[in-house]
This record gives structure tokens, sequence and C-alpha cells, in this order.
């Protein structure tokens, strides 16, 4: 270990870009894992989700693409386009004390978007599936079907 450590600095020096790309990463993973633990919008895991669907019965917005939506969606989840997502629409901010779930196809794209502007709106309880409908069809959950 004292040889490691005594060589460190010599390393640094002969590989200065390599030792500043690994600083940077670092600095940025450390920022997500803060964001995340501190942030008020949680990701929720598929078996994490049904657990609130059966204690809470959380309000689920489904913000996939139509098609997608029509080939599976969470039971019980409502679409919304993106385009036409609205956290300030009186229908929805009636449910600002709910617990909201917001999902897409993959869960990474429009989900964490609207859940930070959830967030912003006022709302409490705001949760995104991590993986989206794809890992709740991976955990083998039921999906439905159609544009209900």
């Amino acid at each position: 270990m004292q040889d490691f450590l005594h060589k460190l600095p010599q390393f640094i020096g002969n590989h200065a870009a390599l030792a500043a790309l690994f600083a940077i990463l670092l600095i940025a993973l450390i920022v997500v894992q803060v964001g995340l633990l501190f942030g008020k919008s949680r990701e929720l895991t598929p078996a994490g989700l049904t657990q609130l669907i059966n204690r809470d019965s959380p309000l689920l917005i489904d913000l996939s693409a139509i098609a997608d939506f029509e080939k599976m969606h969470v039971p019980g989840a409502r679409h919304v386009l993106m385009s036409q997502f609205d956290p300030e629409h009186k229908d929805l901010a009636k449910a600002k004390e709910l617990p909201v779930v917001v999902i897409d196809k993959d869960g990474r794209g429009n989900s964490v978007k609207a859940s930070q502007r959830l967030v912003k709106a006022g709302f409490q309880k705001v949760y995104t599936l991590g993986g989206g409908v794809l890992s709740w069809q991976a955990a083998q959950l039921p999906v439905a079907k159609g544009n209900k």
C-alpha cells in the first residue's frame, strides 16, 4: 500500500489527462448520488411501485408515445402526451397531496423531466418508475393494452 501511495503522484504527473478525467467523473457521480438522495422525486422499482399501488392508490401518469402506451402500460395508468403535460392543470392540481408516479417507456427521458416539473409545482410525493414500462414487463407484472 505504501508503494502505491508513493507512486501515485508520479502516475498523476505522467497521466494528467487521465487523472483529470477520473476527477471529473468522480465529481459527477457524487453530484448525481447526492441529487438522488436529497431530491424530492424518488425512483421506484417495479416491486416498489406494486407496494405503493397496494398501499396508497397513487395517480399513475404514462408519458410514453401513444403507440407504445397502446402496446402495453401499467394497469390503471393514464396516458398524457409530454407536449400536453401541465402540472398546473386543474385536474392534476387536485392530486397535489396524492402520490404521483410518472412512467415512460424506458425510464430515461420524459418521466424524469415531468417529475422535476411536478416537484417545482409543489407536489410532495413524486415518483418515477425506474426502467419504465419495460422494467415493469421484465418483472413479469401484468400489463394492460389498448388506450384505457
